[in-house]
């Protein structure tokens, strides 16, 4: 995607010129901010087309700027640099509303990929036309849109991967939803790695949906999983 707008949040001083530069290089229009308060501070709904942040900064770490962009934009794609690479601290940035991670060196060929193939699926979501946002599921109502999951009077607020998997769970209501496809779609790649991300995730779900014993969510093994609603 040509002239593309990022925000590229990094405090590494050589680092983040570099990465500059060659990302301008490549085609897209970069504006850097060195700490997270500065992101957050530049950050503007449909100023950018995508988000690169590093996860260890001053002022604002990485995963609470995030937290903060989604509030502010809930479909930007966000790339989160890290040199962690523990199974949680990668959860918990896909938990946040990252949609992509890459570890500390990199290259920036890798990034530039990565970068290209979410803003390819963003657009591709953007021309597409939704007949609802609101659906009911058993006695509970969910509201894609607003990120919201309600039952009775109380109203549960998803993060991004959690709204996203839901609707695709709610769209295959009493089907399979084939596990390669919603990692594809939602993690960008089916590694055992991410499999076990997406988990985490479905039980996250599950516990969402206790208070309805009418409502399921089972594995079927090998193949991936089926939200059962009994009417």
């Amino acid at each position: 995607m040509n002239n593309a707008q990022v925000l590229y949040v990094e405090d590494e001083l050589s680092l983040g010129k570099i990465t500059g530069d060659m990302l301008a290089k490549s085609g897209f229009a970069v504006q850097w901010a060195q700490d997270g308060l500065k992101g957050l501070e530049l950050f503007v709904p449909g100023q950018f087309d995508i988000c690169i942040i590093d996860i260890m900064l001053p002022g604002m770490d990485g995963y609470t700027l995030v937290k903060e962009i989604r509030q502010k934009d809930a479909d930007i794609p966000i790339i989160f640099l890290t040199a962690r690479s523990l199974t949680e601290d990668v959860v918990k940035g896909f938990d946040v509303g990252g949609n992509d991670y890459l570890k500390k060196p990199f290259s920036i060929e890798e990034l530039v990929v990565r970068m290209n193939a979410l803003l390819k699926r963003a657009s591709k979501t953007a021309t597409q036309t939704t007949d609802a946002t609101i659906y009911t599921i058993g006695q509970y109502s969910f509201d894609r849109a607003a990120m919201e999951l309600s039952y009775s009077d109380k109203k549960i607020v998803l993060t991004h991967l959690e709204n996203e998997l839901l609707y695709r769970l709610i769209t295959h209501k009493n089907e399979i939803l084939p596990r390669q496809k919603v990692l594809l779609e939602l993690w960008k790649d089916d590694s055992f790695f991410n499999a076990r991300s997406m988990d985490v995730f479905i039980t996250k779900l599950r516990k969402h949906f206790a208070n309805d014993p009418a409502i399921s969510i089972v594995n079927i093994r090998g193949i991936g999983y089926k939200m059962i609603v009994r009417e």
